[in-house]
């Protein structure tokens, strides 16, 4: 039975996320293949040494990471220009929080995805999540990390990419805490990533929003249960819904 949808991403919105995750991919596997350290090379010392054997050595593989890594600012800032008012738009949602609601909803979150909703009954607390917006407090959470963290990124990769062409010995200081902040950033929004993949991509009751990221609409009934805030404030309006 075709069922009623609604309109969750426009078509700017679904090229930079793919956009964003096909520069991330990239960047990590060149990033790794940079670290020369083998206590710290999650991949073992092999994989940088074959990674620099393809490309020519370490050389061309740092001007290819920070070529790709120009290319991924290039792209966001293209996508401010192109679609500002969608960027307005997530950046308003995501840091909108509710302390309540939202918090309460992170809360119950975790324990139901590991103790399950009788651990809540047990304490007398009702399992129900608190409705939800256009984002739900997971989602935002992700969301802010990567925002700061990809600011962060970008800067310090900047200043890492000036670092030999611009800045003299004076800049020393500067150009080690953006080394230490570069791989603190990575760190931190690749493990948000790796929650983020699990709950978008596995993650059964998560799918429907997962394919929206291709298709740019969500299944009524999908909406209405996950983001019941934002269902009630688009089930009327004009244009938001549609019948497939």
């Amino acid at each position: 039975m075709p069922g009623k949808t609604h309109k969750r991403h426009d078509r700017s919105d679904i090229f930079i996320h793919w956009f964003n995750a096909a520069c991330w991919l990239l960047l990590l596997l060149t990033g790794v293949g940079l670290i020369s350290n083998p206590d710290i090379d999650p991949f073992g010392s092999g994989y940088p040494a074959w990674l620099r054997s393809m490309v020519g050595g370490g050389g061309n593989l740092l001007a290819i990471h920070e070529g790709i890594g120009l290319v991924w600012i290039a792209g966001f800032i293209l996508y401010m220009l192109v679609n500002f008012r969608g960027a307005r738009f997530f950046l308003g949602e995501i840091f909108a929080v509710s302390p309540a609601r939202d918090m309460g909803w992170m809360l119950k979150k975790m324990v139901l995805m590991t103790l399950g909703p009788k651990a809540l009954r047990m304490v007398g607390v009702d399992p129900d999540l608190p409705d939800q917006g256009y984002y739900n407090m997971g989602q935002k959470a992700f969301a802010q990390v990567s925002v700061v963290g990809g600011v962060v990124i970008a800067v310090t990769g900047v200043i890492m990419y000036l670092s030999d062409r611009t800045f003299g010995a004076e800049a020393t200081g500067m150009v080690g805490w953006a080394v230490a902040g570069h791989f603190i950033a990575v760190g931190l929004v690749f493990a948000g990533l790796l929650v983020h993949v699990y709950m978008a991509a596995v993650s059964p009751e998560e799918r429907p929003g997962f394919r929206s990221m291709f298709t740019g609409v969500v299944p009524d009934g999908y909406a209405k249960h996950h983001h019941r805030l934002w269902w009630e404030k688009v089930r009327t309006e004009p244009g938001q819904g549609s019948e497939q």
